[in-house]
């Protein structure tokens, strides 16, 4: 059975400036893409929204993701413009006492750390309260069996994780993965299906850019997958709550 993963987000009409059209996606996509394939970015250009190389040769978006060669199985990651800026190094997660009430829920915390820390990236996590804390991040909790969370701003994560309760009956890996996705959001991961999020969920349907951005990780492939990804819109009962190699890939690249 598949849960919805849920992430908060600003209308597009308040981050009017952020807002893209599907074409600017699609291209962004595209040329990501081709950046990939090994086209130099200076041989890369956009005229009247359509993209060319060697200046005069149009390419489709499904014909750079064939460029790529991608096997089965692969994911996609996505990013959103803002991420955590290079001030922030230490990010502490401060869950409340009502969180800490759940054995569960405080256990799959502690494992969705460890999930960052063990892949030694230029931020670390560290449950709070402590001391030489960068940046701060509230765990608590909420009704039902998801989660939500939110995106960067102003170079620093998003403050705020809110987990359910109904979780707790659930298995710790199930909720190390839920919070590690959340957490995911907080430092500006989209999710990886988010163009279709009938790929982990029922019914389909596109997130857009959601005045954020939705900007392809290079080193990523195109195709998402159930189960592919750990940032998927949706989870299963059988989640592990590890990262997958893309996840992995995705998480250097940015961090």
């Amino acid at each position: 059975m598949l849960k919805r993963a849920a992430v908060l987000v600003v209308s597009c009409g308040a981050w009017l400036a952020g807002c893209g059209t599907a074409p600017e996606l699609e291209n962004d996509e595209l040329i990501s893409n081709l950046v990939e394939a090994g086209f130099p970015a200076d041989d890369i250009m956009v005229v009247d929204g359509v993209v060319y190389v060697g200046r005069d040769a149009h390419v489709t978006l499904q014909a750079s993701r064939e460029l790529l060669q991608r096997g089965e199985g692969s994911t996609e990651q996505y990013r959103t413009t803002n991420l955590v800026g290079t001030a922030v190094t230490k990010i502490c997660v401060n869950p409340t006492s009502g969180f800490n009430g759940y054995a569960r829920l405080s256990q799959g915390l502690d494992l969705a750390i460890a999930n960052y820390n063990a892949l030694g990236l230029r931020i670390t996590f560290a449950r709070g309260p402590t001391t030489g804390c960068t940046a701060n991040i509230t765990a608590q909790t909420m009704s039902g069996t998801g989660g939500s969370s939110g995106y960067p701003s102003g170079g620093r994560p998003y403050g705020t994780i809110n987990i359910g309760t109904g979780l707790n009956t659930s298995s710790v890996d199930l909720n190390e993965h839920v919070i590690t996705h959340e957490l995911g959001h907080a430092i500006g991961f989209r999710h990886s299906d988010f163009y279709n999020q009938g790929i982990s969920c029922s019914p389909p349907g596109s997130e857009g850019s959601a005045g954020v951005g939705a900007i392809l990780i290079p080193g990523t492939p195109a195709t998402a997958t159930v189960g592919g990804s750990l940032m998927n819109s949706c989870f299963r009962s059988t989640d592990t709550g590890e990262f997958t190699s893309s996840d992995i890939t995705a998480l250097n690249y940015l961090y």
